[in-house]
């Protein structure tokens, strides 16, 4: 699809009352790649856990991750028919899926995660921490405690469990892939909890690449700016949703499909001298 033909907002109305929402009701659909990504074989013979992986940004990643010869783990929460929809996807590529139901703000189900992959794909190369929650709030007070504690339990505590229970296992040449934001950088005001959360990630990958480095196990982040995916009208108001993606210089929301490539990138053995960076896939808006 050419960017021409890309969704552009305005967009119709639609809100979905569960997070991370589902991507049936999403009008338009995303484009995870079904029908593009080609692979070459980039990533033939590698295992890799992704989460988050039923739908969004993690499902394209899954896409393409198949298509490059990776068999793959998907960690979700409970949306059980995007997850089957992602493992058909895995499947008719060749390759291996397993699907972990569960929440990873709990920590015992973070260290299930990597064993199942481990018992299931018998090694782990590639681990990609892409699960996400936000919510949108106006005033400081009207977030709470609870929400505060969700939003970092989901964003980078897990992140933190699963990386350490994964590098257990890991050889010289694995990689680790944690999706930060653009909010890492530019921090929407509404998106307070989660702004600060990607933030933390970004220094996280940064300390982690310093500290793996003698393992020969890299960690690198990639920083989306507005992608269009279930998260965002179950996460934020109307108005926002009907406009999401003009702020940027493309105008327009990116889709799944797009990030994708910058995955596949640092996952794969070409990237071998590349540990501690910020891929930044922003539709144009700076990163610095």
């Amino acid at each position: 699809m050419t960017d021409a033909k890309r969704p552009a907002p305005p967009f119709p109305p639609q809100q979905q009352e569960n997070v991370p929402g589902r991507t049936a009701p999403l009008q338009p659909q995303p484009d995870h790649g079904e029908d593009s990504y080609a692979g070459s074989g980039r990533l033939a013979g590698k295992a890799a856990i992704i989460t988050g992986g039923d739908s969004g940004i993690g499902r394209a990643v899954a896409i393409a991750f198949a298509r490059e010869g990776a068999d793959v783990l998907i960690a979700y929460l409970d949306e059980d028919d995007d997850a089957e929809d992602t493992k058909r996807w895995i499947e008719k590529a060749g390759r291996r899926a397993v699907l972990v139901r569960g929440d990873i703000t709990q920590p015992g189900h973070c260290d299930t995660i990597v064993e199942t992959a481990m018992k299931e794909l018998g090694k782990l190369d590639v681990v990609v921490n892409n699960a996400a929650y936000q919510m949108m709030y106006d005033s400081l007070d009207d977030i709470t405690d609870e929400e505060w504690d969700r939003t970092f339990d989901t964003n980078i505590s897990a992140m933190f469990r699963i990386t350490r229970a994964a590098v257990r296992h890991m050889k010289p040449g694995g990689s680790i892939i944690n999706t930060t934001s653009i909010n890492a950088d530019k921090p929407n005001p509404g998106l307070l909890a989660y702004a600060t959360t990607k933030g933390a990630i970004q220094n996280f990958t940064a300390g982690l690449a310093q500290l793996l480095a003698e393992k020969g196990i890299r960690a690198n982040c990639v920083a989306p700016g507005p992608i269009w995916t279930p998260l965002i009208p179950s996460t934020m108001p109307q108005e926002k949703v009907e406009k999401f993606g003009e702020q940027v210089p493309m105008k327009r929301p990116g889709q799944p499909a797009e990030l994708a490539p910058a995955y596949v990138m640092l996952a794969s053995d070409e990237a071998s001298y590349i540990s501690g960076a910020t891929i930044a896939v922003t539709g144009g808006a700076p990163f610095l």
